[in-house]
């Protein structure tokens, strides 16, 4: 195949966007890189969701956005939310290529390099999920100001 990497990663956004979360192990104490990596997975459970939300605001958002002052709110909402929805991405992308699905979820052991990068992925997870909640949350804002309006 030419391109592996590309079928990999496609495979880990497809797992990742299903919302599907790092099985429970039967183990008396996971260690410390199995419960990060649960708890990475479950910010991104958690924000995968939004996708959706994020399209939708931005539908909402797009006949009302324009170069004028009175568009350009809307336009920079809508700009706002098509970065964390980019996040989003970059972010599954990234993830995908420095871990394997068998870590994921199967909770195979991690090396001491990947535990330090499952420490910076839980960082950026939590950036992204504020990222996304925040652009959602703002033109929802933006939103019901216009309608009252």
């Amino acid at each position: 195949m030419k391109y592996p990497h590309l079928l990999r990663n496609l495979f880990l956004a497809t797992l990742l966007a299903s919302g599907i979360s790092c099985k429970d192990k039967a183990t008396d104490a996971p260690d410390a890189g199995e419960t990060r990596m649960e708890t990475v997975i479950a910010i991104h459970d958690e924000v995968m969701p939004e996708m959706k939300t994020i399209g939708q605001l931005v539908g909402l958002l797009k006949p009302l956005a324009d170069s004028t002052e009175a568009g350009k709110p809307y336009q920079a909402a809508m700009e706002d939310l098509q970065a964390s929805y980019k996040s989003m991405m970059d972010w599954m992308q990234g993830f995908g290529d420095r871990f394997t699905y068998e870590e994921i979820m199967e909770g195979k052991p991690l090396t001491s390099q990947k535990k330090e990068w499952l420490e910076e992925e839980e960082i950026k997870v939590k950036a992204m999920r504020d990222e996304v909640m925040g652009s959602i949350e703002r033109a929802r804002e933006l939103l019901k100001k216009q309608a009252q309006d």
